[in-house]
């Protein structure tokens, strides 16, 4: 049975110059998936990932979020409509406190404005107060709770991947979209990755997840689409595209590790 519908993207194409990066491309996820998007380098994956969380401004496409329409113009306005993200390479603020860094995830839902922040009123105080004990759970959530007071710098890499993680949660997404959370993992830390992603489904979360580790794919996401050249070569669960004989030769024809990192097209 098919279940709620959370994101539907329709028809997207993007050019840079002379380069169609995406052409015609869509997919759609349903509530409490992890679904996955994947392919060889230059696919266009890392397009279409930066298109849908508002850093790309495409040229065509229809977006829709929880039924309502969107236009990922902005960062910050998707991340309004309810899309989180992390990025391939991180963007923590170094030199703040890991719970420092939570805290500024969750300042996008505050209520109390500037002039709050600026006297200090009793309102504004309340809310500080609620938005670091949230930032407390979410740092224990993801299992760093006991390095809330440490600089975001001091962290280890697989721990400030999961302080990236916590901070996109901190905006209590509908969508939490992941750039090759796994990238520069070990395989220790890729365990723990997959078991904290399970963890966010289990929990009611949607995750739209793009990552070269395609084992890491096969293994965790309810459906994945595969992007070549800029177009959809396959969409199904990952035992249909496994199977799939277009996904096999764009992965052996391009000679594709499933370790390399992909140069956005």
């Amino acid at each position: 049975m098919s279940g709620e519908v959370l994101l539907q993207v329709s028809s997207v194409s993007k050019r840079f110059g002379g380069l169609q990066a995406l052409s015609d491309v869509g997919l759609r996820i349903e509530r409490g998936q992890v679904y996955g998007l994947i392919g060889p380098n230059g696919a266009g994956k890392t397009t279409f990932f930066n298109v849908i969380t508002g850093l790309y401004t495409p040229d065509s496409g229809t977006f829709e979020l929880a039924g309502r329409p969107y236009r990922p113009s902005a960062v910050h306005e998707v991340a309004q409509a309810g899309i989180a993200r992390t990025f391939q390479n991180i963007r923590l603020f170094a030199d703040m406190t890991a719970l420092e860094n939570v805290m500024v995830g969750r300042h996008i839902r505050s209520r109390t404005g500037l002039l709050g922040a600026i006297f200090r009123t009793p309102a504004f105080k309340a809310e500080e107060t609620a938005i670091a004990a949230r930032a407390h759970e979410l740092l224990a959530y993801v299992g760093i709770g006991q390095l809330a007071d440490y600089k975001a710098r001091t962290l280890s890499y697989g721990d400030q991947r999961r302080l990236e993680i916590a901070r996109a949660l901190a905006t209590e997404p509908q969508l939490l979209a992941l750039d090759e959370p796994a990238a520069g993992m070990n395989a220790t830390e890729k365990v723990q990755l997959r078991t904290l992603i399970d963890k966010i489904r289990n929990d009611g979360r949607t995750v739209l997840l793009i990552e070269h580790d395609v084992k890491l794919v096969m293994g965790l996401c309810d459906r994945v689409t595969v992007l070549d050249y800029g177009k959809q070569i396959a969409q199904g669960t990952p035992a249909e595209v496994q199977r799939n004989a277009l996904v096999i030769e764009a992965y052996l024809g391009h000679g594709a590790s499933t370790t390399e990192q992909e140069q956005p097209a």
